[in-house]
């Protein structure tokens, strides 16, 4: 079955290489997939319901990283396709460090890589990290050879491996599909399922609900180790459920240790944990000197909204629209749409929220200017005081109100409500 995309016919790939591009990591391991009655393999999972959906947004990324970088790294959560993206490289030596044979060719590294040339990939890199310096000294070889190395934890976790790589590094931060990748028609397949590519995939909502299910269970008990953190998967997973509960909402610390029984430094670092392993996204809010009592505290998301669904327990798309997680749910999902689309690191989007009552959903600067957006899980949203006094107090060039119809339209000369459906591969500033 062909889904949204492409045939592999007119690629110009090989035999060989169609059949490793879709070779993608699984999260189960043999005896837990003999339990369930699966027969996938980590071979050809994405080949099972599927042809091949092309990330053209993602793959043009990485050629643009790629021709600047001598190395160029991929990082982001088990199972959003990065060696599936990476499979689409004509790759001169391929290393998966969760093959225990790549993993034992790297026993010496020196000696398997410095020979190489072209371009290398290493998978799995933060099962090594000792690789790092390594890299920068081979790379200030001036060898004719590139290296794409992919992994499942953010630069910050990673940061005190890949300091000897600054200047010699640049990051791709990828996540599930995107709007662009699965097309207009599938949006709301997209927002129930997330964009973890097996759960989008998946033969059916059941099936898609199991693998979830599975993710958080091996994520937490598999994956968290392997980063070198000591933490019971139970407890964790106790954790991040609660932290569902504020998806949307402000992040208070001291209310989340007092319920949870531990301290406010203890609850920080989950939450870092969680953020480093691309499971939330916490976003910062903006300050500025206008006057006004300004909420400080973080918002919390959960970043794919099929895993938000799964922490819930919510089991079908009818159990989520009679939610009062409904509007929360939609939110963070389309909020997590406008931050790919744009492009800017994590770091340099912000909320704005008034003890008064104002605020503003996303805020970010580019091209000298500041821009906003608004997020509405209505059939037709209406100018409010709330949107006037964010364009006013932040000095907007334009805000946009983000909503699941099917009609742009505007509301002043500055606040325009478009649907989430007609957001492009880049955003449109207009």
């Amino acid at each position: 079955m062909t889904l949204f995309g492409g045939s592999m016919r007119g690629t110009g790939l090989g035999a060989e290489h169609k059949k490793r591009l879709f070779s993608c990591p699984f999260p189960f391991s043999p005896i837990e997939m003999s339990n369930m009655g699966l027969a996938f393999s980590r071979q050809n999972l994405y080949a099972v319901h599927m042809d091949f959906i092309a990330r053209k947004t993602d793959q043009a990324t990485l050629a643009k990283f790629m021709s600047i970088f001598p190395v160029t790294a991929i990082l982001g959560p088990r199972q959003c396709g990065k060696t599936t993206l990476a499979r689409t490289l004509a790759a001169d030596s391929y290393f998966d460090l969760e093959n225990p044979q790549d993993l034992a060719r790297l026993e010496q590294p020196q000696l398997a890589l410095e020979d190489l040339t072209g371009l290398i990939v290493i998978d799995e890199i933060q099962r090594l990290p000792d690789l790092f310096p390594l890299l920068r000294y081979l790379v200030d070889q001036g060898k004719d050879r590139k290296f794409v190395i992919l992994g499942s934890a953010s630069r910050d976790l990673i940061r005190q491996s890949s300091e000897s790589l600054a200047g010699r590094i640049g990051y791709i931060q990828l996540g599930g599909f995107r709007l662009s990748d699965i097309g207009p028609g599938a949006i709301k397949t997209l927002w129930w399922r997330g964009g973890l590519p097996p759960s989008f995939l998946a033969a059916s909502d059941n099936e898609s609900l199991l693998w979830r299910n599975q993710y958080v269970t091996t994520f937490l008990e598999r994956d968290i180790p392997q980063l070198g953190i000591t933490i019971p998967g139970r407890t964790l997973r106790r954790f991040w459920t609660m932290l569902s509960h504020y998806h949307g909402n402000i992040l208070n610390y001291a209310e989340l240790g007092r319920s949870f029984g531990i301290s406010d430094m203890t609850v920080r670092k989950y939450c870092d944990i969680l953020e480093g392993t691309f499971m939330v996204r916490i976003l910062q809010p903006w300050y500025v000197n206008i006057g006004k009592r300004l909420v400080k505290r973080p918002k919390l998301y959960l970043r794919d909204s099929g895993l938000f669904h799964a922490l819930l327990s919510i089991e079908t798309p009818e159990q989520l629209y009679i939610s009062p997680r409904l509007g929360a749910s939609w939110e963070g999902f389309a909020l997590d749409c406008v931050c790919r689309t744009v492009g800017k690191e994590d770091r340099d989007f912000y909320f704005w929220s008034t003890h008064a009552g104002a605020e503003l959903d996303l805020f970010w600067q580019a091209r000298g200017q500041n821009w906003g957006v608004e997020f509405k899980y209505e059939d037709s949203p209406r100018l409010t005081r709330s949107m006037k006094t964010a364009v006013e107090d932040l000095e907007l060039e334009r805000l946009w109100v983000i909503y699941p119809g099917k009609a742009a339209y505007r509301l002043t000369e500055q606040i325009q409500v478009i649907p989430l459906a007609d957001i492009h591969d880049t955003w449109d500033y207009g």
